[in-house]
């Protein structure tokens, strides 16, 4: 589910220094991600495959995971999916009018080490590289050069991006531009899309949420021959000075995660808030594009409509 609001993470300018010194830390969260459906007329079956569990990685580490499910389900069952994202599926066979789920996740965040703009090859080297793949990370790589349902490469998502490419440019360089760009010349407009809205018209339009911005990095970058990949994950967010942080205030986000090479591997970037992914971060899955890992999907049998509520909270917790 797309963010509902862009992310609030400014800050006053004697806090900036403060800001930058803890995000050079690693963080320990606890998150609390709660989905309710009220239905319009009773569901006799309902089934669900979510993506709510984190997934470890080289900079985060998981400790526990509890998902509660009401009414209890008759059927679960968890496994990795074939991205490596902890997955669960489960039937709901009794009537209901209303279901809940809720992930509480205990985990540790460390930050990516601070990015070198010329730390990788030129982008074509990198291009070539996962093209022709020879070694384990450029084939892994590879699988995020093609097409996806929401993603599809095109002339003129090559043509957006490819002022930041010009021959030569190291690709950390290439990419920290484009992120630049698409989040100078987008507006975050919580309204102007919906889950199904075609990146064409985000393009023409310039308008959006996290997602569709997640989604053009990705279409920009596999239109010019790099691997790129869509992130789904939370962003903690920081109240204003002086004012207390509120439950619930968080939020499910997106970005777009690129192959740089054997070296330095993958770059996750946040065009939505212009910046490279901090300890602010907490990845959930990634995959070609929102289709892949939404954190909620299902089909129900009855309901007759329904309403939906999504809490979001990332709760950092002392050392």
């Amino acid at each position: 589910m797309p963010s509902p609001a862009p992310p609030d993470s400014a800050d006053a300018p004697e806090d900036a220094d403060a800001r930058e010194d803890a995000a050079a830390r690693p963080v320990r969260y606890r998150t609390r991600h709660t989905t309710s459906y009220e239905y319009g007329d009773g569901v006799s079956v309902s089934q669900h495959v979510v993506h709510l569990g984190p997934r470890d990685n080289p900079r985060q580490a998981c400790s526990s995971v509890t998902l509660t499910i009401t009414p209890e389900p008759a059927l679960r069952e968890a496994w990795l999916d074939y991205f490596g994202n902890p997955a669960e599926y489960f039937a709901v066979q009794e009537p209901h009018r209303s279901l809940t789920i809720e992930s509480v996740v205990e985990l540790e965040v460390t930050p990516p080490d601070p990015l070198e703009d010329d730390s990788a090859p030129p982008w074509e080297d990198v291009r070539e590289t996962a093209r022709a793949p020879r070694s384990a990370a450029a084939i892994g790589a590879n699988e995020f050069l093609f097409d996806s349902a929401m993603v599809k490469a095109s002339p003129d998502l090559a043509a957006y991006a490819e002022p930041s490419f010009p021959p030569g440019r190291p690709t950390v360089e290439a990419v920290l531009d484009l992120m630049h760009r698409i989040h100078d010349d987008f507006t975050f407009d919580s309204t102007a899309t919906t889950v199904a809205t075609p990146l064409a018209d985000v393009l023409a339009h310039r308008r959006g949420v996290c997602q569709d911005f997640a989604h053009l990095g990705v279409g920009c970058l596999r239109s010019l021959g790099l691997p790129a990949r869509y992130v789904s994950g939370y962003l903690r967010t920081h109240p204003p000075p002086g004012r207390p942080r509120l439950v619930g205030a968080d939020m499910s986000h997106a970005w777009f995660s690129v192959w740089c090479g054997a070296e330095t591997g993958w770059v996750d970037l946040d065009p939505t808030n212009d910046k490279p992914v901090d300890a602010d971060y907490i990845t959930l899955a990634w995959g070609r594009d929102y289709d892949d890992v939404s954190p909620v999907r299902g089909v129900i049998l009855g309901g007759w409509g329904h309403t939906l509520s999504v809490q979001v909270d990332v709760e950092p917790l002392a050392d």
